[in-house]
């Protein structure tokens, strides 16, 4: 019996191991790609070995001192965009999460019907009336505008809402006769207690902005406002495509979610869980 659990604990692992080999490749491949010239990237074609003379880091350096440092200019617009859309959007959402899950008030479920409602529109539906917002509130071209429309998340009102909705009110009792407000029961007791929702959330409301393409390419009109998807995409025209960069910027891009995941991972899959059997 052992020894049957043990050859289907390897092959399992084995096909994890082939399906994330599999997964990494591009990027394996985009990376060597990045640190070769353009022109000996096509003389030569895909070449998956590592040639250490003819590895150079003029695509990195022509990414961040380049002509313009327009690249510097969309990864900076790119982490300001996402680092307030996230910081809002869990602040917001996580307030009115709690709310719904722990507040029982009039109107309560048909607010909630509300978000799953709102879930299911496409942004597609919703662009013109935000679009024509944002012309009266004069934020087209500007940060606000790309962020302000979508920091109340749905997405995240539903999944704070779900993990709210399992943690014990033992606690809330307990904080109110230590006389705690209903504001210090949230901030000193419940926030804590959803740190692996927030986390879970971080990860991916962050990776939403990040890579969001239709709405920033509406709101932002300039070159040096532009993020990294929309300046990434502008590289490729009928004219000619500046691969140098975009090989270069694509790989950069990558570095910020990475990072975010690494650091939310733990909290990642312990929100995921919870929040997902929870309600």
């Amino acid at each position: 019996m052992k020894k049957k659990i043990t050859v289907g604990r390897v092959l399992l692992f084995s096909v994890f191991v082939l399906i994330a080999a599999c997964s990494l490749f591009p990027f394996y491949y985009l990376l060597l790609a990045s640190f070769r010239p353009s022109d000996l990237l096509f003389r030569s074609g895909m070449d998956f070995g590592i040639h250490l003379g003819k590895m150079t880091l003029k695509n990195y350096e022509y990414a961040f001192f380049g002509k313009g440092r327009i690249y510097f200019y969309w990864y900076r617009n790119s982490i300001m965009i996402t680092a307030l859309f996230t910081t809002l959007a869990l602040s917001f959402s996580s307030l009115v999460g709690y709310g719904l899950a722990v507040y029982h008030f009039k109107g309560r479920n048909l607010i909630f019907t509300l978000v799953l409602f709102v879930m299911m529109v496409p942004l597609e539906i919703l662009m013109l009336p935000l679009y024509r917002l944002l012309i009266a509130t004069k934020l087209v071209n500007t940060f606000p505008g790309v962020v302000f429309p979508f920091m109340v998340s749905p997405l995240g009102i539903f999944f704070f809402r779900q993990y709210a909705s399992g943690i014990q009110r033992d606690f809330m009792d307990a904080g109110r006769i230590d006389g705690c407000s209903e504001y210090g029961l949230y901030f000193k007791i419940m926030a804590p207690l959803m740190t692996p929702a927030f986390g879970a959330m971080a990860i991916l409301l962050g990776m939403r902005s990040w890579n969001e393409f239709v709405w920033p390419l509406i709101v932002l009109r300039t070159n040096e406002m532009f993020t990294i998807p929309i300046g990434l995409a502008g590289l490729m025209s009928p004219y000619g495509n500046n691969y140098d960069l975009l090989i270069s910027g694509a790989v950069l891009a990558v570095i910020p979610i990475i990072v975010l995941f690494a650091l939310n991972q733990k909290s990642f899959m312990a929100g995921l869980t919870a929040g997902g059997v929870k309600g």
